[in-house]
């Protein structure tokens, strides 16, 4: 039976991860990166497109699972009539070769166990050549990529599947390691899976007590922090958006896309969900990753980029996949990457004046850095953009752009007023009044006293409720009032925000997508800024009500089939979870205003 997106736990060593139901199935593993080919792709297709399964046998078996506290190991129990046993999944932080380790540990009685190990490299599309080690290993190889099972219980071969079955009795622990190394090297040597427990176990329990987390929310936060720390890509710093390719917005429509790169849309709320949580060493990374992927000319700028900073995420279909529940095509690579995007000037000018507030280093070479993109920005803003949620139709004047270009200004003459940094500050001063003033002139409507989606038209956008804490307008401003107003008027779905009318056909979009988890966080925030702090309690806790057993948040949520969707987990989701939970605890001074306020005209 198809398990639904909610159903699934993530685990992950900070370079690449897997997701694993709740029938002991891992449907979904990269190696030896996020976004690198699938060799467990049965997420997007069928069982034979890879996966590994390690289920009781015979019926009736109740399953309950959680998270070892403040770690990202799972345990996932499994009671029987005649015992209970946990399965105990995690991938250890990365030594010398990525590794995926299952125990199977008994806690009462005796119960029969059945692991069915199906590798398909190339997104499930390559059937590798299976061999037995002289060391009793199992070897699958294809082309550059090679596996090695490890396990002290008997494996038979069956047209491919690596099958076994085995007993556990109170207090036996049967061991599962798998290991992936380039298939032209040696084999990677053994490791012990109870030592690699431990060492998981230390890793994670170390990084959580790191945090200043503490209060009402602090579940919540701590989960969400670990499942953002597990998105992370260790070596570079880059911060993945979700762990997985293709999984639809709306169920079995064409809205899938590859969220495995790193958005620089994401990068200032990334940045402060952070340092709010005391973690400044990743935000030094997540701010150095993103100096080195935009180095060059601020006119080549992508809005997203691999892991290492690549910037050819060229999108093919992998049309030997059926789909998330029939949800085609399945898609590798993101052809929005080459998109013009005004907004992201915006956003990398404001975590850079994010990380100079917060104290991070190496701000002089980002200056340098900001200084060419305050100069682009002042040539590009009068254009047309894709916008902040990469339409594929013909580019609009979107109004969010144009207050993200109001940013990279306001920002610059911030870092000159504030931090007495070279630039010609009364160049931009005026550039910034300019700006301002276009964007009150044509993407206001007084006559319904809200900001509007795009110059000269009537929908809204989720994005707009950013404009207070952006500094563009004071939350008392009776135009962001009446925003926020609008956006409960128009954008609210059974208590949910969508990001914008996907329903309208001047969009050019197919219709129908859930409400976008983030935008349902930024209304809490809003809330929090007008004062109306029920309103941000019960739209929060709502928003918590909907995490999966685990604590995990896809990008959105249909309320409709009651059903998490969009890929999975989601960066951006939990980001808004953490910076909404700060602001509701600091709501005397609300943490996500990003920057010091402009007098608002």
């Amino acid at each position: 039976m198809r398990q639904k997106i909610e159903d699934y736990a993530l685990i992950g060593d900070c370079e690449s991860c897997a997701l694993v139901g709740r029938d002991g199935s891992i449907d979904w593993l990269c190696w030896p990166r996020f976004d690198s080919d699938a060799c467990f792709a049965a997420l997007l297709g069928e069982e034979g497109n890879g996966r590994w399964l390690i289920e009781a046998v015979g019926e009736g078996a109740t399953v309950t699972r959680r998270y070892r506290p403040d770690t990202l190991i799972l345990e996932t129990r499994i009671e029987t009539e005649d015992g209970a046993a946990t399965l105990i999944d995690f991938m250890p932080p990365r030594g010398k070769a990525p590794e995926l380790v299952r125990l199977v540990h008994g806690e009462w009685g005796t119960v029969r166990f059945r692991s069915e190990l199906i590798l398909r490299f190339g997104y499930g599309a390559v059937r590798p050549w299976i061999q037995r080690t002289e060391g009793g290993a199992h070897r699958s190889i294809a082309g550059p990529d090679m596996v090695l099972l490890r396990t002290p219980v008997g494996i038979r071969e069956d047209h491919g599947r690596l099958l076994a079955e085995f007993t556990v009795s109170a207090g036996e622990t049967t061991p599962f390691t798998l290991t992936w190394a380039p298939s032209h090297g040696p084999l990677p040597s053994a490791t012990s899976p109870r030592q690699a427990l431990a060492d998981t176990e230390h890793f994670w329990s170390d990084w959580s007590a790191r945090g200043d987390v503490s209060g009402r929310w602090a579940e919540p936060i701590r989960r969400s922090l670990i499942t953002l720390k597990a998105l992370t890509h260790a070596p570079t710093g880059g911060v993945v958006a979700a762990a997985t390719t293709s999984l639809p917005e709306q169920i079995g429509g064409p809205r899938n896309w590859d969220y495995r790169y790193c958005w620089i849309r994401d990068a200032t709320l990334t940045l402060l969900a952070l340092m709010n949580a005391g973690y400044y060493d990743e935000a030094q990374a997540w701010r150095d990753w993103l100096l080195r992927a935009v180095a060059g000319s601020p006119a080549d700028m992508r809005i997203m980029y691999g892991v290492g900073g690549e910037r050819r995420l060229t999108e093919w279909e992998v049309d030997w996949l059926s789909g998330y529940e029939g949800s085609k095509p399945v898609r590798i690579g993101n052809a929005a990457s080459t998109q013009f995007q005004l907004d992201v000037y915006g956003e990398l000018a404001d975590s850079l004046h994010q990380a100079r507030r917060g104290g991070l280093t190496g701000n002089e070479a980002a200056w340098l850095v900001e200084k060419a993109l305050t100069d682009h920005v002042a040539k590009v803003w009068t254009q047309p953009d894709d916008g902040i949620w990469e339409d594929r139709s013909e580019r609009k004047h979107y109004t969010f752009s144009k207050v993200m270009a109001w940013v990279a200004i306001d920002r610059a003459v911030k870092a000159v007023e504030h931090y007495g940094l070279p630039g010609d500050g009364d160049r931009w001063r005026a550039l910034r009044e300019e700006i301002r003033a276009d964007i009150m002139e044509k993407g206001f409507d007084a006559q319904r006293g809200t900001f509007v989606r795009a110059y000269g038209g009537k929908s809204l956008d989720a994005s707009l409720l950013l404009l207070a804490e952006l500094g563009f307008v004071a939350p008392d401003d009776p135009r962001f009032i009446g925003t926020v107003a609008a956006v409960e008027q128009d954008l609210l779905r059974d208590g949910f925000v969508l990001r914008y009318d996907t329903r309208r056909v001047d969009d050019g979009l197919p219709p129908g997508e859930g409400a976008f988890l983030a935008c349902s966080f930024w209304l809490v925030n809003a809330y929090v800024l007008l004062g109306r702090r029920d309103d941000a309690e019960a739209l929060f806790e709502r928003l918590l009500s909907i995490r999966n057993d685990v604590g995990l948040l896809a990008e959105e949520y249909d309320p409709h089939l009651g059903r998490q969707v969009g890929n999975f987990p989601q960066a951006f989701s939990h980001i808004g979870l953490i910076n909404a939970a700060f602001n509701l605890a600091r709501a005397d001074k609300p943490s996500e205003q990003r920057a010091e306020r402009t007098a608002a005209e």
